[in-house]
């Protein structure tokens, strides 16, 4: 952690709904006027589109399975190289991963590359990363203890499948048969190294539908806002500062669950991250600016 060069971190499994978090960061970064160097996870895979599938075959056919979640995909040092550079002082290294072929026109890429690496900005508030393992710790790599502010996204499973599903089918053009094989192909990564993440994150967002979802594989839908409810729970709401009774005030339809459990109602959730997040997000920014004068 390093209050002159704070980190914040968003991280939670491919089709969680981490993206929809980002934005309501980038919302508090505009009306806070805080300046964010973003940095997003999938750059720091270790292979290209053609090359993991590569992979993936070879890897199969030795028997094994290999995915984007576990250490074989990853550059995991040179992410806490990154994370360790930057609370040090304010600099390192990332690049983009390019998802399709309208990212890659915008840069003058190749759909399934990725950029070169270059600087992260500097003269930022904050870095902000966006990812699969933003709170990773394991033998070898601890991310976690350069991070100021961890925040996790972690749908029931069920729902997190269906948005995975309706995503990589709908807007990357994958079929339903091939999502289903990386979703099983992943699990034993998913549960070694995603999963424990949400020990360490300060705060999760879990969205729990309350429509139908015991079959996400037949589902045409993703259950809307008014079809869910948000499960937010506070590691450590006392550190936080968290005011559960503004925020039940505010949030009409809310309940705590437990003494650091909010639950609010789906169409809630974007109000109720900016709620929740932006006085912890202004307390690590103004600290910040007064350490550096």
């Amino acid at each position: 952690m390093s209050r002159r060069y704070p980190i914040v971190v968003v991280t939670g499994s491919s089709g969680a709904g981490t993206s929809t978090v980002r934005e309501a960061f980038e919302h508090m970064f505009r009306r806070e006027g805080i300046v964010a160097a973003i940095v997003e996870g999938d750059g720091f895979h270790r292979y290209t589109r053609c090359e993991i599938q590569e992979k993936i075959r070879e890897a199969e056919a030795a028997g094994r399975r290999i995915s984007h979640f576990g250490p074989e995909g990853n550059l995991w040092p040179e992410l806490e190289t990154l994370f360790r550079d930057w609370a040090k002082e304010g600099g390192g290294r990332t690049r983009r991963y390019l998802h399709n072929k309208k990212e890659a026109a915008l840069v003058g890429g190749v759909a399934g590359t990725f950029t070169p690496w270059e600087p992260v900005p500097r003269g930022t508030d904050l870095l902000f990363y966006e990812g699969l393992h933003g709170c990773l710790k394991t033998e070898t790599v601890d991310l976690c203890q350069y991070v100021d502010l961890k925040v996790g996204v972690a749908p029931v499973i069920n729902l997190e499948w269906i948005q995975k599903i309706h995503r990589d089918t709908h807007i990357r053009g994958y079929s339903e048969e091939a999502v289903v094989d990386t979703i099983l192909r992943r699990m034993d990564d998913y549960v070694r190294y995603v999963i424990p993440q949400f020990e360490a994150t300060d705060i999760n967002f879990q969205r729990v539908p309350v429509v139908d979802t015991s079959n996400p594989l037949i589902a045409r839908d993703i259950p809307t806002a008014d079809e869910s409810l948000t499960v937010i729970r506070f590691r450590q709401p006392e550190l936080l500062r968290v005011d559960f009774p503004y925020l039940l005030q505010m949030l009409q339809g809310s309940w705590m669950s437990r003494r650091n459990t909010i639950v609010v109602p789906g169409g809630k959730t974007g109000l109720a991250m900016e709620m929740a997040l932006t006085p912890i997000l202004r307390r690590i920014v103004e600290d910040r600016r007064c350490l550096m004068g």
